[in-house]
């Protein structure tokens, strides 16, 4: 791809490396904010500014916040002693969708994967047992994609909660191996999450 003008270029490049985006999107996008006002342009660049800037991350359950517990961990109206248990930020956004889960969140950072060098101490397993180990929280619902890493992690917590009081379950059916939770629909993983099994027995079947 040819450009007259290496402001135009460094700025395609840098907008491609955006997931999903190839260069011609990134052209597209870019030329498009180029006929927009230069103070809507300036807006965009201040609030991506902002957001890597000034963002936080719950010092309770790592979800994205502006302060340092999130909406959902200082609401008083959430049913505290219930935690599920996801992969990252855009599952607690799907799962609050479904309007289905009152409880708490804990974000674990991905999943074990030792093929891209991820183990479980990359995530954020420990902050999760030792909230557990403090003893009031009741049920932690692992809401992990159905892949071998899900598993994988879902498995690893449960071993490491080996004789505390607590109870494990997962989200039901309806979720099919090999699907992300924020690409569900509503409905469907809102009843899943409805309808979890005790975890012990998804390791039955």
């Amino acid at each position: 791809m040819e450009f007259s003008s290496k402001l135009l270029e460094n700025a395609v490049n840098e907008i491609s490396q955006l997931p999903g985006i190839g260069k011609r999107t990134a052209l597209r996008l870019a030329l498009h904010l180029l006929k927009q006002p230069k103070e809507q342009t300036a807006h965009l660049v201040q609030a991506l500014s902002h957001m890597r800037e000034d963002l936080k991350f719950c010092k309770s359950c790592h979800n994205i916040s502006d302060v340092e517990l999130c909406e959902i961990c200082s609401n008083p109206l959430r049913t505290d002693d219930i935690v599920c248990v996801v992969e990252d930020i855009r599952d607690v956004m799907a799962i609050e969708n479904t309007a289905s889960h009152k409880g708490l969140y804990h974000v674990l950072g991905g999943k074990i994967n030792p093929m891209e060098g991820i183990g479980p101490h990359d995530l954020n397993i420990v902050s999760l047992v030792e909230k557990v180990k403090r003893g009031h929280i009741k049920e932690l619902i692992f809401a992990l994609s159905s892949t071998m890493e899900g598993d994988t992690t879902n498995f690893y917590i449960f071993k490491q909660l080996k004789g505390l009081e607590i109870k494990t379950s997962t989200i039901a059916g309806g979720i099919s191996v090999g699907d992300e939770l924020e690409y569900a629909d509503e409905i469907t993983l809102g009843r899943s999450i409805i309808n979890r099994i005790p975890f012990e027995g998804s390791l039955k079947q």
